[in-house]
């Protein structure tokens, strides 16, 4: 494909399939716009999950075991932390805490949280472009029966256990488009945006919520193309389907087509959705079934090459 490629990306989801973009494209060709409503202070240090996870992938640095976080990790700080009685249901291992202490201090000097992140890339290595969605700060809240928490506390503190009746996100209507955003939606060779296959709640929203997003998207003219984060009535990854459940939603393909309706131009679904295809086709967009399922360098590479093969096809066809 020619031209230049955006994705939107959360975390694990979204960050393999960045790293796949990211063997066939080029720095320049490629530009990853990462959710920062999961965002939070935590231990007095500012930690941005979805931004380091894309980061640590890219990098070839991720513990492969569970996606997020730094491989070959070291746990001494959590253990003295545990040993002073003190918050310990977020883990942070001992070289990602290098990563959160500067972003903080660099925060405090007065740094935006785009100029961080591209130090940060630059730190460990990486060249494609990764770009918070804003410089201003969107913090995700999950309304549950039990009352609303903010998204990490109900995550990784409850396990994402309560009920899911709703979402906030708390400083959107206030929070800018991070200009370098725009810049890239307005570029005349852009030639597709690709959704990565995130939690649509909670990871791309926030990123479609943000400013003028989404006329900007509508008004680049760019084909758009979502890969679905659900297999087999399943997420791959993370809550989504939980929350589709909870929210009444339909917890298969066709909810997560619901979802995007009216802002996609093509669907990515996993062959063993192949059954919905024939529903899917009555929809306005096209439909694309592949193997969604990255297990490996190679899987992740493959999908990233149908992706884009695919959006060329769409493109053509409008």
């Amino acid at each position: 494909m020619t031209g230049k490629v955006i994705a939107l990306s959360g975390g694990v989801g979204g960050a393999k399939l960045a790293l796949g973009l990211s063997k066939i494209l080029a720095p320049d060709e490629l530009t990853i716009i990462a959710n920062t409503g999961d965002d939070f202070e935590h231990l007095g240090l500012h930690i941005s999950p979805d931004i380091d996870t894309l980061i640590y992938t890219l990098a070839s640095l991720a513990n492969p075991a569970q996606g997020w976080g730094l491989k070959d990790e070291s746990w001494h700080f959590m253990e003295a932390l545990k040993a002073a009685d003190g918050e310990t249901w977020f883990q942070l291992g001992d070289k990602d805490l290098v990563t959160h202490v500067l972003r903080t201090k660099a925060m405090r000097e007065g740094k935006t949280l785009t100029e961080i992140t591209y130090d940060l890339c630059l730190r460990y290595g990486v060249s494609h472009k990764i770009l918070p969605m804003s410089d201003d700060p969107v913090r995700t809240r999950v309304i549950t029966a039990e009352g609303p928490l903010d998204f990490q506390h109900y995550f990784v503190r409850e396990r994402c256990a309560p009920k899911t009746t709703g979402f906030e996100f708390t400083g959107i209507k206030e929070a800018e488009l991070n200009p370098a955003i725009e810049q890239a939606l307005t570029d005349t060779d852009l030639s597709a945006i690709i959704i990565c296959p995130s939690n649509p709640f909670v990871s791309v929203d926030p990123i479609l919520m943000t400013g003028n997003m989404r006329a900007l998207i509508k008004a680049s003219g760019a084909p758009v193309i979502a890969i679905s984060p659900i297999v087999g009535g399943q997420a791959l990854k993370g809550p989504a389907a939980k929350m589709m459940q909870e929210l009444g939603l339909p917890t298969n393909v066709s909810g997560i087509a619901d979802h995007y309706e009216g802002l996609i131009d093509g669907l990515i679904i996993d062959e063993t959705d192949r059954a919905s295809l024939q529903a899917l086709q009555a929809r306005p967009f096209k439909v694309l079934v592949t193997n969604t399922i990255m297990n490996s360098l190679e899987d992740r590479i493959a999908l990233a090459a149908a992706t884009l093969s695919f959006a060329k096809s769409v493109q053509s066809s409008v």
